[in-house]
């Protein structure tokens, strides 16, 4: 037997013994318990912040997460009712109580980890959820398919292999009893990105979720883990500059749409370009050229860079309201990397995100709005100015939702 058979049969052996499994709930879906809201929730979009991989990684002292009441307190505080969280399906379905060793996906940046480090994912995962659970807090679930030692990520050889992950994953979240916390599933982060989906073939990269191998994987997935999971919301974010292309493909199987937008990587990237910020993951240079030009381009022509992010959230709108589908963006608004720096300030940044997020709040078609993907204890800088997040909390949380999306798997959740 060669190795792509005996996955795909270990993928249907996987799909067929967690369907059945007493971890899963009766139906296959959310049981009377956990389908049940609390009494007398506004459906008003729910304010979400990005702690990714960082939740579980960042976890050494000063780092952030090492104390979850605290950081979560703290974001309670700052007025979020919701946060995404990536479950490493494919390191919890291998096997949850391993000590996985995950390599650095860049040293420049602090989301996750700047270097080699070690997780255990149960019971810290439930742990996690339930404290999110006793403070109101939804958890978005998605995934970067964080890279271990062993490369794990590549045993994802199709849609099988991933479904076969995220059941198995929500299985055992539900036999936890916490399925009633989780707001939707994001298959991956990014799709097809080859820095969070390696294992794609074709090879693909961002911005080519339309590809007609891509679109095939999607709804395949979708379709299998659908079967066990009937009213999870479920999707994949994809990135892509022409947001028109999701008018051009039958996605009528994801409950959402997630863009991720920011005013630095419209008219093809021209801020980075301005600036000299290529992505640099492991030199320095990137942020020494955004110290010295990021602030000073954006203030030569402040309209002209707030025009663009605004015309793209209103492209976006469009958009959601054509498909009558829910938007949802949690990473945003004004600059794709940035951290707290010796010539770094925030508050150019914040200005950005502020148009942002109350532009998006008041088009009536997102279900979930962040307010920058900065929105976490690591980035200091933003984290401390609880003012500035409660005032954004409150206009997200106060938006009221179109009509035409008061119905279905994501708005029930809500």
């Amino acid at each position: 037997m060669n190795r792509k058979t005996f996955l795909q049969g270990l993928a249907c052996a996987a799909l067929s013994r967690f369907s059945a499994s007493s971890l899963a709930p009766a139906g296959n879906g959310l049981n009377d318990k956990a389908d049940r809201h609390p009494i007398g929730r506004p459906k008003k979009p729910r304010a979400i912040s990005m702690w990714e991989f960082s939740w579980i990684e960042r976890r050494w002292d000063g780092a952030g997460y090492e104390d979850w009441d605290r950081a979560l307190d703290e974001l309670v505080e700052r007025g979020y009712n919701a946060v995404r969280i990536d479950p490493f399906p494919h390191l919890l379905a291998s096997d949850a109580h391993k000590t996985w060793t995950l390599l650095p996906e860049w040293n420049t940046q602090v989301w996750g980890s700047p270097d080699v480090n070690r997780i255990v994912l149960l019971p810290a995962l439930f742990e996690f959820i339930g404290k999110c659970r006793a403070r109101g807090i939804m958890v978005g679930l998605s995934t970067w398919y964080r890279q271990d030692d062993a490369n794990t990520r590549m045993t994802i050889t199709g849609p099988d292999v991933m479904a076969a992950y995220w059941v198995k994953t929500l299985d055992m979240i539900a036999g936890a009893g916490l399925l009633d916390t989780i707001l939707y599933t994001d298959l991956c982060n990014e799709w097809p990105g080859d820095a969070w989906a390696p294992f794609m073939k074709p090879h693909l990269n961002f911005g080519e979720w339309d590809h007609p191998a891509s679109l095939s994987f999607m709804h395949r997935t979708i379709a299998l883990v659908r079967a066990h999971y009937p009213k999870m919301p479920l999707f994949f974010s994809c990135s892509s500059d022409r947001v028109e292309n999701y008018l051009e493909q039958d996605l009528s199987d994801f409950d959402l749409l997630d863009p991720h937008v920011w005013m630095a990587q419209e008219n093809d990237g021209e801020f980075y370009k301005l600036t000299g910020y290529a992505y640099e993951r492991f030199d320095p240079k990137g942020y020494t050229n955004l110290s010295l030009k990021a602030e000073p381009t954006y203030r030569t022509r402040p309209q002209y860079w707030q025009d663009l992010l605004a015309r793209k959230i209103d492209r976006l709108a469009m958009v959601g309201n054509k498909l009558s589908k829910p938007l949802v963006t949690t990473e945003c608004w004004a600059i794709v990397d940035y951290k707290d720096w010796p010539l770094l300030k925030w508050d150019w940044v914040k200005d950005l995100c502020t148009l942002g997020a109350q532009r998006a709040a008041s088009s009536g078609q997102w279900l979930a709005i962040a307010s920058s993907n900065f929105c976490g204890p690591q980035f200091v800088g933003m984290w401390r100015d609880k003012a500035w997040h409660q005032n954004m909390t409150r206009a997200i949380k106060s938006a009221s939702i179109s009509p035409a999306l008061r119905q279905g798997r994501l708005y029930d959740r809500i």
